[in-house]
């Protein structure tokens, strides 16, 4: 059975994935993903396999099929993405953002990068290998799924609480934000993404006493709100140097010869705060991040706790002291220091303050070594002789955190080779979205590669 390759179809795919409309507004007010679960299943379909497509509310639809690998002993690999988008103001874009417009030799629109861009290349290579007839080296779990940019409910993590089964026998699963390059030192180092920092959208919630805006107010709710904000939106996180953190400055600090003298901690804190020691670390540190260009705006949120607040909510007349205020904060916390964020958000916010989870979900982190590693970076050197591969924390999060409840170690690879001055991170829920085309091709190769070694 003889077509197409993958790199004949890769732009096709991703281009028409654009087209469809799948903005997630995060309370079912969109139109849904089930347009493009149709067409990825139909993509399936047409060369032999059996997807299953499954809806967790109308509309919200997701696709799962498996492959048949050479080795059956071993167990499988899921390889995911997902099918939303966050929403995009056309007026703000310089093309229309759900065109797919083509421009010298670039993909533009939303989703060129978050992400149906990793799963155009997944699909074309699957295509591939099923019309060729070639198995991957083991079971390979494809999944597309709903949901993700606001949490997943509808996505992973109803496929992982309703249908368990269609991921029976995986271990490890690749999805996105990680194997895109950046220049560093003059050399090309490729960011695999083997963490994830937690997640928890938190409302606070400030009461207190209504009264007559001209009248003193003692018991302001809008004053004990604010006052707990500016704490938590103020408040200089120390920094903390996880395992995989570490391995990715190390490896920075060899390629430009900058210095990196942190100590040996395995839990990775530090020195008190304001200590000398800590201050000549935190701007090796600074320099070292620095030094990844535009990728530093993903690693420097990962050296630390955030809080961010995003939303504030109060009052319903300008003469009147309500007797409610409410704000909502973005948390991400380091693996492994869950309670610790915890208590000191309690702290900031103050007893006249209560805090409230809206959405909270797990950090994950993965082996930073190992046969799956390996052979990302095997297939990688294979593409792109000389380039170097580094480990790194993603500060946002994936559907991997859903897997990761079934015992999944997940990681980050979508591998594109991008020009050295290609804002890639700039291109996450931001504006004029887009992807080199020639990124695309080998991210085909590469994945082509993976899935019959790994």
């Amino acid at each position: 059975m003889s077509g197409p390759t993958a790199q004949d179809e890769v732009a096709r795919i991703c281009r028409d994935l654009i087209r469809m409309d799948t903005s997630n507004y995060g309370d079912d007010s969109g139109p849904g993903e089930r347009v493009a679960a149709e067409y990825v299943a139909g993509l399936l379909s047409d060369v032999g396999l059996a997807p299953e497509l499954f809806e967790a509310a109308p509309g919200r639809a997701n696709v799962v099929v498996r492959l048949a690998g050479a080795d059956p002993t071993r167990p499988a690999l899921v390889v995911h993405g997902h099918t939303d988008v966050v929403p995009a103001r056309a007026e703000d874009w310089a093309v229309p953002p759900f065109a797919g417009e083509e421009r010298d030799g670039v993909l533009w629109g939303r989703g060129a990068v978050d992400m149906k861009d990793m799963d155009a290349m997944v699909l074309a290579v699957v295509r591939q290998m099923a019309r060729e007839g070639r198995r991957p080296a083991r079971d390979l779990i494809v999944a597309m799924f709903a949901d993700e940019e606001a949490g997943g409910v509808q996505g992973a993590r109803w496929a992982v609480d309703h249908r368990p089964e269609l991921f029976e026998g995986a271990t490890e699963a690749i999805s996105e934000v990680g194997g895109y390059s950046v220049e560093i030192g003059g050399r090309r180092a490729y960011l695999l993404q083997t963490a994830e920092k937690g997640l928890v959208w938190l409302r606070l919630v400030a009461e207190g006493t209504a009264g007559h805006g001209s009248q003193v107010n003692r018991d302001n709710a809008v004053t004990h709100l604010a006052q707990a904000v500016a704490r938590i939106g103020g408040h200089p996180w120390p920094r903390v140097l996880t395992p995989t953190v570490r391995r990715l400055l190390e490896g920075v600090a060899d390629l430009t010869g900058l210095p990196f003298d942190a100590p040996d901690e395995p839990d990775g804190s530090r020195d008190a705060p304001g200590d000398a020691r800590d201050e000549a670390l935190d701007a090796q540190v600074d320099a070292l991040v620095a030094a990844l260009g535009p990728a530093a705006r993903f690693v420097g949120a990962t050296v630390q706790h955030t809080a961010n607040p995003t939303r504030l909510d109060a009052g319903y007349l300008s003469n009147v002291v309500p007797t409610r205020a409410e704000a909502v904060v973005d948390g991400r916390f380091l693996p492994g220091r869950e309670a610790e964020f915890d208590a000191t958000l309690r702290a900031l916010a103050g007893t006249d303050v209560r805090i409230e989870d809206v959405h909270r979900d797990i950090a994950a982190a993965a082996p930073i070594d190992g046969p799956l590693v390996d052979a990302m970076t095997a297939a990688l050197a294979a593409e792109d002789p000389g380039a170097v591969v580094l480990p790194y924390l993603l500060a946002a999060g994936t559907d991997n955190k859903s897997l990761a409840r079934l015992g999944i170690a997940g990681y980050g690879f979508a591998p594109l080779r991008l020009p050295a001055d290609f804002d890639f991170t700039a291109m996450f829920h931001g504006v004029d979205e887009r992807v080199p085309l020639d990124a695309l091709g080998f991210g085909c190769r590469v994945l082509d590669r993976l899935f019959a070694t790994c």
